[in-house]
């Protein structure tokens, strides 16, 4: 059986009742985590209200059965999954799963949200649905080797993304082996994603993930009514891992499918940055605090990295130390360390520092360098740090940023968080929504759930 099948047959056919209760919970929580950041979005990413007015010129911004968050209203299905997509990545404070390099919760949630409540799906369906589709998407990241996927210049969220939210819907639209199977040849067809947005801080990044959602939704609804897709549309001769990766491993995305949870080795970002700068961030908050420093006292600071961190975060350097929009920031080491230096912490309202005179001098001290010891790793987002203040060299070397599953955090730390982004949105109904989502397990219907 090819892989294509093999992978369609697990998204159309997994028991509900085998997947562990554990895995369960943590799609709630990565779920929960996702809201927050778009209903932050949804008010403050500069980006939002181009898609809004793109929406409404193309006729997609009327009334529809699904929710937004963030939004006084609701949209049909294409368009809800592209804007939670969207708002969902837009902080780039998303979660993050390490060994494929990708972010699964922005395209996969927004896609099964709207299909479950298209379908009127329950909740327990819904998060079985979200499982399934950040296996599909992480194993695919797995297979196209990141760092090679990488050197061609794909951005792995949105081009395996869509397999993951069309494996999500299609689930939830009641596809079997062969229609999934479908879903995944069209879907084929629509993976896309560059990283070019790096170069002048643009927003694709965040808008093509959106669009990987209502891609991979529209895949399988396609799929659903009949259409048919291209066949082993994944390892096939001209299939997705060839065509996007000259490293691909076909054998990665089925190996222990079904017995070893992806879902588990997702990671919650502490810092609304790319995660490459996440390990070094906790170090330098670490040497800040344990030393008492001030910002005044610190002389230089060396970050070693990964060839994918150099690559997303820390080349050209000259033009990372001078950051002047948020994806530039986004995407910069050098403006993480100098607000972990000057705040003390990094959170979505510590980009008021952009191009602030303080933040500049400190990223100016910033020197980000590949690391040859940290490749060859399971996870690539370690780092190594040498910071001098006073006259002396402080050095960390920091395995895996916060957050990881080792350091995944507990209930109280995600309603903290889910508390801290959509407070300053939803005001007095923020425990209402939380408490929503907390109960999503026993929700008979997801139609009308959010209302």
């Amino acid at each position: 059986m090819s892989v294509t099948a093999t992978l369609a047959g697990f998204a159309s056919g997994l028991d509900t009742n085998d997947i562990p209760a554990e895995v369960t919970a943590r799609a709630l929580a990565l779920a929960t985590d996702l809201t927050g950041s778009i209903l932050r979005a949804a008010r403050e990413a500069d980006s939002t209200p181009a898609v809004l007015s793109m929406l409404e010129r193309l006729g997609m911004g009327g009334d529809g059965p699904c929710t937004v968050f963030g939004l006084n209203r609701r949209y049909g299905a294409a368009a809800a999954a592209l804007l939670n997509g969207v708002l969902g990545h837009s902080l780039d404070f998303d979660d993050t799963h390490a060994d494929s390099s990708l972010h699964p919760s922005a395209p996969v949630v927004p896609a099964a949200l709207a299909a479950a409540e298209l379908t009127g799906a329950s909740g327990a369906d819904f998060l079985a649905a979200v499982v399934v589709g950040f296996e599909v998407c992480c194993r695919l990241g797995m297979a196209l080797n990141p760092t090679a996927h990488y050197a061609r210049g794909f951005h792995p969220t949105a081009t395996a993304g869509v397999f993951g939210a069309a494996a999500a819907a299609g689930r939830l639209l009641g596809l079997d082996a062969e229609a999934m199977a479908s879903a995944f040849g069209v879907a084929a067809s629509q993976a896309s994603g560059s990283l070019q947005f790096l170069v002048n801080g643009a927003w694709n990044k965040r808008y093509q993930v959106g669009e990987a959602s209502m891609k991979g939704l529209m895949a399988a609804t396609l799929a659903a009514s009949g259409f048919v897709g291209a066949e082993n549309a994944i390892d096939g001769k001209h299939g997705f891992l060839g065509g996007y990766s000259d490293g691909a491993d076909p054998a990665v995305v089925v190996a222990g499918l079904g017995e070893v949870w992806e879902t588990q080795r997702i990671g919650v970002k502490p810092y609304p940055a790319c995660r490459y700068t996440h390990a070094a961030v906790d170090g330098i908050l670490a040497l800040r605090r344990d030393l008492g420093l001030a910002p005044g006292e610190v002389q230089s600071v060396a970050v070693g990295l990964h060839r994918n961190g150099i690559t997303l975060v820390g080349a050209p350097l000259a033009e990372k130390r001078r950051s002047r929009s948020v994806v530039e920031g986004q995407f910069s080491m050098p403006f993480a360390a100098a607000v972990a230096l000057l705040r003390g912490r990094f959170g979505w309202d510590d980009y008021d520092l952009l191009g602030k005179p303080e933040a500049d001098a400190l990223a100016a001290r910033v020197d980000v360098v590949h690391d040859e010891s940290l490749e060859g790793l399971r996870h690539p987002f370690g780092a190594t740090l040498t910071l001098r203040a006073r006259n002396t060299d402080h050095q960390l070397r920091i395995a895996d940023p916060s957050g990881e599953p080792d350091t995944f955090p507990g209930p109280e730390d995600i309603a903290t968080k889910f508390r801290t982004l959509a407070g300053p949105v939803l005001n007095a109904s923020t425990e209402g929504l939380l408490c929503r989502l907390r109960d999503l397990p026993k929700a008979p219907s997801l139609r009308g759930w959010f209302a």
